[in-house]
């Protein structure tokens, strides 16, 4: 695994008995292969040592899963994550794309006195990659997370994407400086600048020309009906100036239609780009990538809601981790299987798992 060949093994040399390379390659293998915890990923190494030989001598054997758990609850988390943002931006080669920025709490994580692992990561939508994520406590504190996370990124040429605990002039400045751009949810947390927007779109002033979109969709018995509208000219808006690079204001509405039942909602945005409102459809609509093909991957796929790991370094780092087996299954272009198969073909097949693999080894 050449690319965290500089992680620092936190252990004392003269006492290690099985190599940092060994119980990462073990648990990434693991976690391929289907295993959700380190208990199981050492388990899958026992039955599979003629495998993860082929890229290690494991001269030792295997370590027990108290050992796994210590070695990544002592592993330099931030590190990791630095190296990990390094690897992926060569399997995206650096190409600019609309970004998604969101955080996720490991529910299980907590206990001990501490606050469960809530990591902020950053969705790289068109690739379908997991550009890097920044750790927390605390989904408050998302508000320091996020910058941090973005110091970390190549974001030139990007639009962010960011829920309302984003929406900071801080965090906008920082996005435009960075030679990217962005678009924010705005809600309570910026109570004038909402109520401005939210007046406006309700009876647009006389001149204001306003670009409008409207899409339908049916799935399921399932209707939606989503109108979105954006003006360009915020000449009048009074915080314009506390907003680097404010270009438009968006409103979406949505009318849901279900088993009989109606529901309507209203959403609004700000953008430091003038894009036409069909554009902003897209944008706004691909910020649930990353709850649905992340978020929901890493629960549903990888478990992890379920894995107990009651150190945040060890929850951060596992995250990493899948994370990581999430990049290799969705840049396998090969393979037009769904995720859920994809791995468990890494499971019923060590030739799969090899081509796998190949990509960090």
């Amino acid at each position: 695994m050449e690319q965290l060949s500089v992680l620092e093994d936190p252990r004392q040399q003269a006492k290690v008995l099985y190599p940092l390379p060994e119980i990462l390659l073990l648990g990434l293998a693991g976690s391929l292969a289907g295993a959700d915890d380190v208990v199981e990923m050492v388990r899958w190494a026992k039955l599979n040592a003629d495998f993860l030989r082929r890229y290690y001598p494991y001269a030792r054997g295997f370590p027990s899963h108290d050992t796994v758990s210590d070695v990544f609850n002592a592993l330099n988390a931030k590190l990791f994550s630095e190296l990990f943002i390094r690897w992926t931006n060569s399997l995206s080669a650096g190409e600019a794309d609309l970004l998604n920025i969101d955080g996720k709490t490991s529910r299980r994580s907590g206990g001990n006195g501490q606050s469960p692992l809530h990591l902020v990561s950053a969705w790289a939508n068109q690739q379908n990659l997991v550009l890097g994520q920044e750790a927390t406590d605390q989904k408050s504190n998302e508000i320091t997370a996020i910058p941090a996370l973005l110091r970390k990124l190549d974001i030139e040429g990007c639009l962010i994407t960011i829920d309302a605990m984003g929406t900071q002039k801080a965090i906008a400045k920082q996005i435009v400086e960075a030679g990217g751009d962005y678009l924010l949810a705005v809600k309570d947390n910026q109570k004038t600048l909402a109520e401005d927007i939210a007046l406006f779109f309700e009876k647009p002033p006389a001149g204001y020309v306003l670009d409008e979109d409207t899409q339908v969709e049916k799935d399921h018995g399932r209707l939606e009906t989503r109108r979105c509208r954006i003006c360009t000219d915020v000449a009048w808006l009074e915080q314009r100036q506390e907003w680097a690079g404010l270009a438009s204001i968006i409103c979406i509405e949505s009318w849901v239609e279900k088993a009989g039942k109606s529901t309507y909602s209203i959403r609004h945005y700000i953008c430091s780009l003038a894009m036409i409102a069909k554009a902003a459809q897209y944008a706004v609509r691909s910020h649930w990538a990353i709850e649905n093909k992340l978020h929901w991957v890493l629960d549903v796929l990888m478990r992890e809601d379920l894995a107990r790991n009651r150190s945040n370094h060890g929850a951060h780092n596992l995250a990493i981790l899948r994370h990581m087996g999430t990049n290799l299954l969705r840049n396998d272009k090969t393979n037009k299987h769904s995720l859920k198969v994809r791995r468990k073909q890494a499971g019923w097949s060590t030739d799969y798992l090899a081509q796998l693999l190949e990509q960090v080894m």
